[in-house]
């Protein structure tokens, strides 16, 4: 049986890192849930933009040295595959943004997931529910 496509947002990822996991909800579901994808048994996918974001608050928030360790780890994670941005994603962007009036970041993620048949964004940015294309489900 073929496991559901999920395309992972970035806040999955970070909020393990910024937040305690035993105190914060989601950081825990977001760790627990990373654990799944690495362990296969979740068929994962994210934009190359997600690096961007990831290491943005990174940088923001941790020194040099744990910054580098940790995005080396994102760019190597287990059973994670990273899709690129093409110009034809961009446009897709464009449409989702003026459809649903959503931020350019949300946009590029969903066209990414769009144009890879992936229906299913792994979030907690509620701003993917008001979109038809897509579902949007928490770790």
């Amino acid at each position: 049986m073929r496991k559901d496509l999920l395309y992972i947002d970035s806040n999955v990822f970070v909020y393990p890192l910024i937040y305690d996991p035993e105190a914060v909800g989601e950081a825990k579901k977001s760790k627990d849930f990373l654990l799944k994808i690495a362990l296969g048994k979740v068929e994962a996918y994210t934009a190359s933009v997600t690096w961007d974001e990831v290491v943005w608050v990174l940088r923001k928030v941790f020194d040099l040295e744990l910054s580098v360790k940790e995005r080396k780890k994102f760019l190597n994670f287990p059973n994670l595959r990273l899709l690129g941005v093409k110009k034809s994603t961009v446009f897709r962007a464009e449409e989702l943004m003026e459809k649903y009036r959503i931020r350019p970041r949300d946009a590029i993620h969903a066209a990414v997931a769009l144009e890879n048949k992936i229906t299913t964004i792994v979030s907690y940015d509620k701003d993917f529910d008001d979109m038809n294309e897509v579902k949007r489900i928490e770790p």
